[in-house]
């Protein structure tokens, strides 16, 4: 009898340890994550009612009853363009390849030009430019930067730690995969700074202290996601807004620009309120949909969560307003990428000699 229960016992022991190899085996065996967004056409669909009414307040704005915002007063009657606009989107199986390709582990900086050419290399093999990889690497740091606070701020005690035995902040960045400014935030914080003093230093680098001024120094360059000064960004995103409205007006179609309306809605109202790029005063139609209003956008349009998430809650605002409009892609945009009310488009017909590379 205790034989046999030793031999049961002895059976029962290698079938548990089965059991744990092929839960084991059936995890690892299960499909990769799908890449990207739930698909387009199921979207559309799904908006197929939405849609209509949007196109339908595009197309009535100029009759509606109550005036939309940032109509002028006295307006001449309306005319009627109609443009075809050929687009490139790029494939989404392309886009999810260079997406396992751009982003490193502790790489939140501008690239080096040996990790560039490394780049421009694979996409030769690829249906996407060097500039889109490169957009496409912002949109994914930005999102691994905003889903990854949380786990950010529950190391903050153990960064700063290691702060104060004398790891640097980049290299807590190598290690820990967190953009570098925003460990440095966290890590001023964990020493007992309050928030106000750590904005006014930021902004101001030559108070802080001395390791503490390097440590800003190093860490701002070796972070093209968190860092304080955008202002290079910027004025390349503002150059590609005049060239896009020029365009229009050359083709004799009469609109408002974005710094106009800020000014009008900021007397009117203490604030900006909606303010696309351009604003039509006359009816438009690009690729046989009604666009109200365009937004440019200087960067690729990745068929990333947080991306698409960020741009459909700015234009749900224009829509609102106006009905339909447009959104105008620098450096293309993703096949895969939709949203209601927005028609996509690349800046192919547009002359952009005077803008300056884009850098990594």
């Amino acid at each position: 009898m205790s034989e046999g229960s030793d031999k049961d016992s002895a059976n029962s022991k290698p079938k548990s340890k089965r059991n744990r190899n092929n839960n084991s085996n059936r995890g690892n065996n299960r499909a990769p994550k799908r890449y990207g967004t739930t698909a387009k056409k199921v979207l559309m669909e799904k908006n197929v009612k939405q849609i209509e009414e949007m196109n339908s307040q595009a197309n009535n704005r100029f009759t509606a009853k109550q005036k939309p915002l940032a109509f002028p007063k006295e307006m001449a009657d309306p005319k009627r363009f109609s443009f075809e606009w050929k687009v490139s989107p790029v494939a989404l199986k392309e886009e999810a390849i260079m997406a396992e390709e751009v982003i490193r582990k502790g790489e939140f900086g501008w690239l080096d030009d040996e990790r560039v050419e490394e780049i421009a290399q694979i996409v030769k093999q690829h249906d996407m430019s060097l500039d889109q990889a490169l957009s496409l690497r912002s949109a994914l740091l930005q999102q691994k930067t905003v889903y990854g606070h949380g786990r950010l701020q529950s190391r903050s005690r153990a960064l700063a730690r290691l702060y104060k035995e004398g790891v640097s902040i980049v290299d807590l960045s190598k290690r820990f995969d967190f953009p570098p400014m925003n460990i440095f935030r966290i890590v001023l914080g964990e020493l007992k700074w309050s928030k106000s003093k750590i904005k006014e230093c930021l902004r101001s680098p030559s108070k802080l202290p001395e390791r503490e001024r390097k440590e800003f120094e190093e860490a701002e360059a070796a972070d093209r996601v968190s860092n304080v000064d955008q202002s290079e960004v910027q004025v390349k995103a503002d150059k590609f807004e005049d060239i896009l409205s020029d365009w229009f007006e050359e083709q004799g179609v009469k609109l408002r620009r974005q710094p106009e309306m800020v000014r009008e809605q900021s007397a009117q109202h203490g604030r900006p309120v909606a303010t696309p790029d351009i604003l039509f005063l006359d009816h438009v139609e690009i690729n046989g949909n009604p666009v109200a209003w365009i937004d440019a956008k200087h960067f690729y349009g990745a068929d990333v969560k947080f991306q698409r998430k960020k741009m459909a809650a700015q234009m749900t605002r224009y829509i609102h307003e106006w009905g339909s409009g447009a959104v105008v892609y620098r450096h293309g945009f993703s096949a895969n990428l939709f949203m209601p009310g927005c028609t996509l488009l690349d800046a192919s017909p547009l002359d952009l000699s005077g803008l300056s590379p884009e850098g990594s």
